[in-house]
């Protein structure tokens, strides 16, 4: 009688493909909780901020909130303020 191996396997080095947004994969915040972009305070603008400062696909991030046109919360290293006063200069 032959035995059947029930266990799985998982490429650990797998990156996993999205359509919508493919560089979200390498970006800094992706182990953080969501909640953190969506500050309620300025201390808390700070953490998220900071965070996007050491982001290697910022700038991915920025062009997607305003494409999206993200109304809430820190995206692409920038505030909901921030992204207002550039979307008028566009």
């Amino acid at each position: 009688m032959d035995t059947m191996d029930d266990t799985l396997e998982f490429d650990l080095l797998t990156v996993p493909i999205l359509d919508e947004r493919p560089w979200a994969v390498f970006a800094a915040c992706k182990e953080e909780m969501s909640l953190t972009f969506f500050p309620q305070n300025r201390q808390e603008e700070r953490t998220a901020l900071t965070i996007c400062s050491t982001c290697p696909v910022v700038d991915e991030c920025l062009d997607h909130a305003i494409e999206t046109n993200e109304r809430f919360g820190v995206w692409g290293g920038t505030t909901e303020r921030e992204r207002r006063k550039l979307a008028r200069r566009i």
